[in-house]
């Protein structure tokens, strides 16, 4: 009978540990990644160079805390912004005209629900409604991880509503994520996974923060983008966001 009990209480003293145990890792992660620090970043700025056909593409990447955001680079004395939010409209330039395109409503409102996501929606879960939950550990490249599932706020597809899922990896040794997947639910590649592997952790402001981003396919193509410098709360105005008018 000792033993049964023994079992029994070892068995859901393992269930109340792993109910737990998300929420624990997420706030080791956090601090080992800077803690308070990142409460005082209320935006990043990324710059790199990248090459393309024997081209040095030059990269800015701008994200805010409270959503807005863009990416622009120059390619032969052109500057064209992709993914730019202001907090109301989502736009880029249209490769072939050279002009703003507003997106359509889907993407707007996708980008709404999870723009706050700053630096990563793990962080600040509890805050933004989303829910934790700790699976099976994994192995990623040889380093020994603890996987976190993320359910956010649905997001549209087609025009219904479906599951937004994360999946995040955080090394156990370093307490770092370096590696998050996401199923793509529209498109061509609907139903394949993206993924972005992280790599080279720098102190910016005392928060640390990956300067090797791989961003690709699960078991496709990738490409790493290596940040030359990560300037946190960096001085962009308002005007960088908005999407121009003729």
């Amino acid at each position: 009978m000792n033993k049964i009990l023994f079992t029994l209480s070892l068995a859901l003293a393992t269930v109340f540990a792993q109910a737990q145990t998300a929420n624990e890792i997420i706030t080791v992660c956090k601090e080992a990644m800077g803690g308070a620090a990142w409460d005082k970043i209320d935006g990043l700025k990324y710059v790199a160079t990248v090459e393309q056909g024997g081209m040095k593409i030059p990269l800015e990447i701008v994200a805010m805390r409270d959503g807005r955001m863009y990416t622009k680079i120059s390619i032969q004395g052109m500057e064209i912004t992709q993914g730019a939010y202001d907090g109301t409209t989502v736009w880029s330039t249209n490769f072939m005209t050279q002009k703003a395109e507003k997106a359509d409503d889907e993407t707007t409102e996708n980008t709404k629900r999870t723009c706050k996501d700053f630096p990563l929606g793990l962080f600040q879960c509890k805050e933004l409604g989303y829910t934790a939950s700790l699976e099976d550990d994994q192995t990623i490249d040889g380093v020994n991880c603890y996987k976190i599932r993320l359910d956010k706020k649905t997001t549209l597809s087609e025009g219904k509503e479906v599951p937004n899922v994360e999946y995040y990896y955080i090394d156990k040794d370093s307490k770092a994520v370096i590696m998050t997947e996401a199923e793509i639910t529209s498109g061509e590649m609907k139903g394949k996974f993206s993924q972005i592997k992280y790599s080279d952790y720098q102190e910016v402001s005392g928060a640390y923060v990956a300067f090797s981003q791989s961003i690709g396919i699960k078991d496709g193509e990738s490409q790493t983008l290596s940040f030359e410098k990560i300037e946190a709360n960096p001085t962009v105005g308002d005007a960088a966001f908005k999407m121009p008018t003729e």
